[in-house]
């Protein structure tokens, strides 16, 4: 599953969760930005703080992720996720996300 993560303004941050597939983070990322418009838009999206991939669906986890966001005074957001093995979730910045979806769409085009 992803959880986006996307800067509102005022310090607020919106989460969105989706259910994914993929062997890996990167394979359930490519899922992600590849089969729903929505997630192509959001790679591109000004305030997109981060996308984080866990492993497995959990339907609470869903619906309120344990994530916390945090900016330092130059901008820069630092993220914490709580109660879960940290093996099973990793973060994609957005550089990360438009980097990946620049490779998808050079190697099968855009969809």
């Amino acid at each position: 599953m992803a959880v986006t993560l996307v800067h509102t303004g005022g310090g607020n941050i919106a989460v969105s969760a989706t259910s994914l597939r993929g062997d890996d983070a990167t394979e359930a990322l490519a899922d992600f930005l590849m089969m729903n418009p929505g997630g192509r838009a959001t790679a591109s999206m000004p305030g997109l703080v981060a996308v984080v991939v866990r492993r497995g669906i959990d339907v609470m986890w869903m619906a309120q992720p344990p994530i916390e966001v945090s900016s330092s005074d130059s901008g820069e957001w630092t993220l914490a996720v709580h109660g879960v093995d940290e093996a099973d979730v990793t973060a994609f910045s957005p550089d990360q996300a438009q980097e990946l979806l620049a490779q998808l769409q050079a190697q099968y085009g855009r969809t």
